[in-house]
């Protein structure tokens, strides 16, 4: 049994709306299951979300304060005062910030545009800020990506006569600021149809109203801002990212171009260029240092400029790689030292951690132990600590932050991810409030991650039509993943490590005479785990293969369970002690031998796995048998005793001395004979009789003891003398006879058959119902 390392939980989609889809649309089954389970019931959503064009996008002036911010601009331009676009860091901040500037630059407006430093500024709008704009000269404040929670901001503003406008588009405060226009979607009674853009997508629409017409140059720029910010790509995100993606792959900015370059992206521009490549490097600069190589880059018409700010934003992204490994692995080393009590909710704390990867590194630990974590950065010269966490499922991170209100002077975010700020000497109190929360929310379930199953199909519907039919459904992100597919009782054939580590795997997936490639990344652990045809049921992504201009269908693992018994197929090894070494440590592990001189070795080399006497234990859950038993029953009552057997390691040979073959019935009458002239056998003569017989000693000595038992002859340490038995009997009333004859049976079965055959008859002692488990073992 190899168990699943997640918990899959199944989207329950209604199959009658399945069905209708399918038949509407002629689209396959699996592609109809998809839709409904992402909430798109009718023929009508389904081809706007297939298919989706620029006549889609919602009219920007439906936004509440949109006519307001763009009426005031426009009286901006035409009496020739000075701008402020008032950005953010982070990659959606930075492509807002360059969508805006490059809006102003279209429309003829006098502007600047400015974005905070994290480290000396921090989040958001800043009075500082403001106050120099005034002094500067500057009539409007426009924002990009923040704005939404500057409600004493504003009032400054007024007061010093700046015109502010903010657009925003997260969640908006019980109060909102009374700046000149705010346009967020997200704002009460704002009558937006879709209210989860990104900044970059708020900043869009803002061009789109104000230049009069839809931005097409700046679609790709806004796709950039949307992916990186990890907003649901549904509605008309979904819209801006897949067009976007388009015309990522023809820009002629020369900022995307060298960005490209530098991520090594060609052809075809997919959501992991954005998510894995771009954002990542967009995003290291604001980490760092400030965001403003990164607006440069993107706004800049020289080629050169460009191609040098992009490769000094990979600098600091290897720079950023680089830290959050030094800062996970010293973060990682604190966890594994905490007390058990601590370890519910991971609070891990120290100098001089780098304020802005601590949020990544939070991530990496939830990845690495599961379990909701927070990483504080301390400034021991302020006594304060600064931190970011994240959650898993079953645990609202604000919920709990807010249980801790009286000791976090600031604190905000979401179920999943927030940010702090609090007293250095109140951080181990954090860690015990948060851990005896854990303790009273959580279960021991809900620390096991949780892998949503889209749909089932079996291995012939995953082929290569099916798949581009769901290619259809990209781009994948948060509120549209790419399809997690469970393939149910496929056998797993071909299984070999790759990979210049030796950390993947690479396997044939068979099924009703079906195959399917398949590719686990990161999956080389499992291997170990997995017997050759092993029936497994799997969890994963369908993808095209492409190589050497063939396409092919691939199943792109995640997760694996193989239900019921494994069956290792040692037989015939070698170095015994080899193979048993790679179980050393398994505390769950039991070895049988069931010959001296099995249990004589072991004795001598592992003598801490064996057992002579087998008595009943749930807990074994793999068992070696070191050699052959030697009858049914033998090897029934050993595994009889292990109800809880998950694996089976058969790492027996062939036997010395053992027969190789009952003798005929004209050999007996031969050895007979023989005893029958002379009226006894010498022992010391049974090897000159077999010479003479062309048999091996051991055959007549077996012959012999059969005669014994059916008291054809008497013995003593010497000699088998002729008994005066007169009764005829068969061969086969003898118990050394039918003896023999069960050990030669099952060692047929156990040590000359196939690897299937050996599987299925070692699986049939293993039944858990004892009352119908059929008796295959001589009852004697």
């Amino acid at each position: 049994m190899v168990k699943s390392k997640t918990r899959w939980k199944m989207e329950e989609v209604n199959q009658e709306l399945a069905l209708r889809l399918q038949q509407q649309l002629h689209i396959s089954p699996l592609l109809a299951q998809l839709l409904v389970g992402r909430g798109i019931e009718t023929a009508d959503e389904a081809e706007k979300f297939l298919g989706g064009g620029m006549q889609d996008f919602y009219d920007p002036f439906l936004l509440d304060g949109m006519e307001t911010a763009v009426k005031r601009i426009r009286q901006a331009i035409d009496n020739d005062e000075s701008i402020l676009i008032y950005g953010d860091y982070d990659a959606d901040g930075v492509t807002s910030t360059s969508i805006m500037i490059h809006t102003m630059r279209m429309a003829g407006a006098t502007f600047q545009y400015y974005i905070p430093n994290r480290f000396t500024e921090g989040y958001g709008l800043n009075e500082g800020a403001l106050v120099k704009a005034a002094e500067n000269g500057f009539s409007v404040v426009i924002t990009v990506d923040t704005g939404i929670s500057a409600v004493k901001e504003a009032e400054l503003a007024k007061e010093m006569g700046l015109d502010l406008i903010i657009t925003d588009h997260h969640e908006p405060p019980e109060t909102i600021p009374a700046a000149y226009a705010v346009v967020n979607p997200k704002k009460p009674d704002c009558p937006y149809p879709f209210k989860m853009l990104a900044g970059a997508g708020v900043a869009f629409k803002f061009a789109h109203a104000l230049l009069g017409e839809l931005p097409h140059h700046l679609l790709e720029i806004a796709a950039i801002g949307t992916i990186a910010d990890l907003v649901a790509l549904v509605d008309e995100n979904r819209l801006i990212a897949k067009l976007g993606l388009k015309a990522l792959e023809h820009s002629v900015n020369p900022g995307v171009q060298a960005l490209k370059k530098v991520c090594g992206i060609e052809g075809k521009v997919s959501a992991y260029h954005i998510g894995f490549g771009m954002g990542p490097r967009i995003n290291a600069t604001g980490r760092l240092e400030t965001a403003d190589r990164a607006v440069k880059m993107f706004i800049t018409s020289d080629y050169e400029d460009a191609e040098r700010y992009a490769w000094e934003l990979d600098e600091l992204n290897k720079e950023r790689q680089e830290l959050v490994e030094a800062i996970a692995a010293e973060a990682e080393e604190l966890v594994l030292t905490m007390p058990e009590e601590e370890r519910d909710v991971l609070v891990v704390a120290k100098e001089g951690w780098n304020e802005g990867v601590i949020g990544i590194v939070a991530s990496r630990l939830v990845e690495k132990f599961y379990r909701p974590t927070i990483v504080l950065s301390i400034n021991t010269e302020h006594a304060k600590a600064k931190g970011s966490a994240r959650s898993i499922a079953g645990f609202n991170m604000y919920e709990a932050l807010t249980t801790c209100a009286d000791i976090l002077p600031h604190y905000g975010g979401h179920p999943m991810a927030a940010g702090m700020t609090l007293a250095e000497a109140d951080v181990s109190e954090l860690r015990r409030r948060l851990n005896e929360l854990a303790r009273a929310w959580l279960t021991s379930d809900d620390y096991i991650p949780i892998t949503k199953v889209d749909a089932i199909c079996t291995l012939p519907e995953a082929n290569l039509e099916t798949i581009e039919q769901l290619e259809k459904l990209a781009p994948f992100g948060l509120g549209n993943p790419s399809p997690k597919i469970l393939i149910e009782g496929v056998e797993i054939a071909d299984l070999r490590i790759i990979g210049k580590d030796e950390n993947h795997i690479k396997c044939q997936f068979r099924q009703d005479g079906v195959t399917l490639d398949g590719i686990g990344f990161k999956m080389a652990d499992i291997a170990a785990e997995l017997s050759p045809r092993d029936e497994a049921n799997v969890v994963g992504e369908l993808a095209v293969n492409e190589w050497n201009n063939q396409r092919k269908a691939q199943f792109v693992l995640k997760d694996v369970t193989v239900p019921g018994l494994q069956v290792f197929d040692w037989r015939g090894t070698r170095s015994k002690l080899e193979k048993l070494a790679a179980l050393d440590g398994e505390a769950s592990v039991r070895i049988v031998s069931f010959r001296p001189q099995g249990q004589r070795q072991l004795e001598q080399q592992v003598q801490k796995w064996l057992t002579l006497q087998l008595e009943p234990n749930p807990e074994i859950r793999q068992l070696v048998l070191y050699d052959l038993p030697r009858s049914y029953k033998e090897l029934e009552d050993t595994l009889s005793v292990h109800p809880e057997l998950e694996r089976l390691y058969c790492l027996f040979g062939e036997e010395p001395n053992a027969l190789s073959s009952l003798p005929s019935r004209e050999q007996f009458k031969e050895v007979y004979k023989t005893v029958y002239l002379h009226k006894s056998l010498l022992r010391k003569d049974i090897p000159l009789l077999a010479q003479a017989k062309k048999l091996t000693p051991s055959a007549v000595l077996f012959i012999l003891e059969v005669f014994h038992d059916l008291d054809f002859l008497k013995k003593d340490e010497q000699s088998y003398q002729l008994s005066q038995m007169k009764q005829k009997r068969d061969l086969t009333e003898s118990i050394v006879y039918q003896r023999q004859k069960e050990a030669l049976e099952l060692e047929t079965e156990l040590l000359y058959s196939s690897y299937q055959s050996l599987r299925a008859f070692l699986k049939r002692f293993t039944l858990q119902d004892a009352g119908t488990k059929e008796k295959i073992y001589h009852g004697f």
